[in-house]
């Protein structure tokens, strides 16, 4: 991104670096560690360390929305049906929001990036996908 534009989200003015980058929804970050925790429980025989450790990991695992490994996949299935950006669809994933307005909100390109859909299409889009994701979330 040049020096002159901005960045805005609204509009996916998000920097290079972030549009082509893959980025990870907190419940996968999640998954991650907590494989990384058990590896350093097998390794570690310091019992303080093993403490302050699983400490951190505890508030991290907090910030995860979906527990589940195949909840997690379906999930980032879902999202990845419907042409969204990699940042588009970790915001969604992480914010999970309950309607397409309160979507469009913590999105605001779902509507204004390059979308030739009316607004009523993408509406029934993110109905759609946000229906698929609540079906996910009540049965994990």
């Amino acid at each position: 991104m040049s020096g002159e534009e901005e960045e805005n989200d609204a509009e996916l003015k998000i920097g290079d670096e972030f549009l082509k980058a893959k980025c990870l929804m907190n419940c996968e970050v999640s998954l991650i560690l907590e494989h990384k925790y058990e590896q350093l429980q097998q390794v570690s025989e310091d019992p303080m360390n093993q403490v302050s450790q699983l400490n951190l990991f505890k508030k991290v695992f907090g910030l995860a929305g979906y527990k589940n490994p195949d909840a997690v996949r379906q999930v980032r299935e879902i999202l990845s049906r419907h042409q969204l950006t990699e940042f588009e669809l970790c915001v969604l994933g992480n914010l999970c929001p309950e309607t397409a307005e309160e979507a469009v909100a913590m999105v605001p390109s779902l509507k204004t990036k390059g979308r030739a859909h009316s607004d009523e299409a993408i509406e029934k889009m993110l109905n759609k996908m946000l229906n698929d994701l609540s079906l996910v979330k009540r049965f994990e």
